[in-house]
Order: structure tokens, then sequence, then C-alpha cells
């Protein structure tokens, strides 16, 4: 059953609070087959308007959606790498991810997923991000 709840999504560069991005809004959230679904509707603040994020929580990863005026799909697992295809209304991006350390603890009643990792835009150097999501029921 699909539970109101709302979605706080804190991303932050390392050594640099001016590029912090903090996002709270309303969503979704439910179980399904062993797995958790966020979703939640991106806004202006997060220049991703007109977005749709689904976020599918697992026991140890979880997989980043991303559908409308930016799509991408991005899997957060602890000591993963990736290239990951980023397109924008202003153009495709090729972005490469490297997960540091992933902290998942999210049941039926809500939690937190806390993400460290290394991104780069193509071939740029990578930036060390923080990205934390709480989910809190209503």
């Amino acid at each position: 059953m699909k539970k109101s709840a709302i979605i706080s999504v804190v991303s932050k560069q390392s050594g640099n609070d001016d590029d912090k991005i903090e996002v709270v809004t309303p969503g979704l959230f439910y179980e399904k087959d062993g797995k958790f679904y966020i979703i939640y509707d991106e806004t202006e603040i997060s220049g991703m308007q007109g977005t749709k994020t689904t976020i599918k929580v697992e026991e140890d990863q979880f997989t980043l959606i991303r559908k409308g005026t930016t799509n991408t799909r991005m899997l957060f697992k602890e000591k993963y790498s990736d290239l990951i295809m980023y397109q924008t209304p202003h153009g495709m991006l090729q972005l490469s991810i490297n997960i540091k350390k992933l902290n998942i603890d999210v049941d039926e009643n809500g939690g937190n997923i806390k993400a460290l990792y290394n991104m780069g835009i193509s071939g740029d150097q990578a930036i060390s991000t923080e990205l934390n999501v709480n989910i809190k029921l209503q």
C-alpha cells in the first residue's frame, strides 16, 4: 500500500557548503517484492522541475531513476563504479560515479539513506559528494 511521506534530500559537495542542495517535498513510499520505493516530483530548487524521481531501495544498494526533463538511472552500491548517461534539457552528459560508502536504514516506517561518492562529468576531476535521503511517513 502506498503511503504519503515527506522526503528530504540533501546533496552536498565535500568542503563546499555553498554547493549544498536541499529539497523537502511530499512523496510516496511503499514496499513491493521485498524492495522499498520512494517517489517524488523534483522542484525548481533542484533544477529538475518536471522530473519524477524514483528511488528503489534494496538491502545493500539503491537505484535512483529520473524521468521527465532529466533522465537517468544510477546504481548506488558500496565500492561500485560506473559510467552513466545523464540527459538534461541542455543535452546529454556522461558521468562517472564511484561509490565509496553506503548506509541504508529503511523499513516500513521510513528511514534514512546516506551515500558518499565521487562523481565527475565527461573526464573532469571527480568531486566528492554526500547524499542524504530521509523518509518520514505522514
